[in-house]
């Protein structure tokens, strides 16, 4: 994934994540810096469009997180972001793992299709 390290937040903070000229550090590793709710990191990774994509997505919830609770404290609307995060994956994986009846359904309907076709294959082939 992507290693961190950061640094004093910037003067005009109006951005959410923006490349550092995609330096390359001594490691030939891309370098990307981020901006997360106020908080500059410089960010190394394969993929500096994906980096900046999380970094965005990251930011997004912490500002919303932060729209709709009273707390200032950034460690805490990190924590309250990284919850909503965590519920959207889990979420999502559960419907990856457990597809809907419909669609159960519609696979056991295409198995028994492809079964037949398969077997006529088989008689006349």
């Amino acid at each position: 994934m992507a290693t961190a390290s950061k640094e004093a937040p910037t003067k005009d903070a109006s951005t959410k994540a923006v490349p550092a000229a995609n330096a390359v550090s001594g490691n030939n590793s891309n370098s990307v810096r981020v901006e997360i709710f106020d908080q500059v990191y410089n960010l190394r990774g394969s993929d500096a469009d994906y980096i900046l994509k999380l970094a965005e997505y990251v930011d997004a919830k912490m500002r919303a997180v932060s729209e709709q609770t009273a707390t200032v404290d950034s460690v805490r609307l990190a924590v309250l972001a990284a919850l909503n995060i965590a519920d959207e994956y889990h979420l999502l994986k559960r419907g990856v793992e457990m597809p809907s009846p419909d669609v159960r359904r519609r696979a056991i309907k295409l198995a028994s299709a492809l079964d037949e076709v398969l077997q006529d294959t088989r008689r006349t082939g």
